[in-house]
């Protein structure tokens, strides 16, 4: 596992740090105003195995750390809390539902990562949330973004 990889699964089991030396449980207790402006939380409580275009020194997974999440309980647990965050904080907020929004990345994101360490089952149960908070909003959010949300 490289040195990324066991900085991640040890921020996901509550027992590490990400790189500005927050805990899971400092991000899961984030406000909404800390959700939408800080940048760079989202890509240790949603890895993946590419680079983040947005945050260039965010943690990149390999194939040995996707294992060592998806066979740790705590991890499993901290992957759906912060699913069940970013829906509330979603759920609470409108901003994000106009055509353009930073929070479609995030979107696309979490679904990845859900998809990536939890599985199609809690992927497209979030993009479905999401999806239908759309809806009844009658939210003006680009086709592009519900491409990448259907896709990812």
């Amino acid at each position: 596992m490289g040195a990324s990889g066991e900085a991640v699964l040890a921020f996901l089991q509550g027992v590490g740090a990400d790189a500005r030396g927050r805990t899971l449980f400092d991000v899961l207790g984030f406000n909404d105003d800390s959700l939408e402006r800080t940048h760079d939380y989202i890509q240790w409580l949603f890895p993946l195995t590419e680079a983040s275009q947005a945050v260039p020194d965010s943690p990149v997974l390999t194939d040995e750390d996707v294992e060592a999440i998806r066979n740790s309980s705590m991890a499993m647990v901290a992957l759906s809390a912060g699913a069940d965050r970013m829906m509330a904080f979603y759920n609470r907020t409108n901003h994000w539902m106009g055509p353009a929004d930073h929070n479609h990345l995030r979107i696309t994101r979490i679904i990845r990562s859900l998809r990536l360490l939890r599985g199609s089952a809690e992927a497209d149960r979030f993009r479905d949330l999401i999806l239908e908070r759309v809806k009844e909003r009658r939210a003006p959010v680009s086709a592009r973004a519900k491409g990448y949300w259907m896709t990812a």
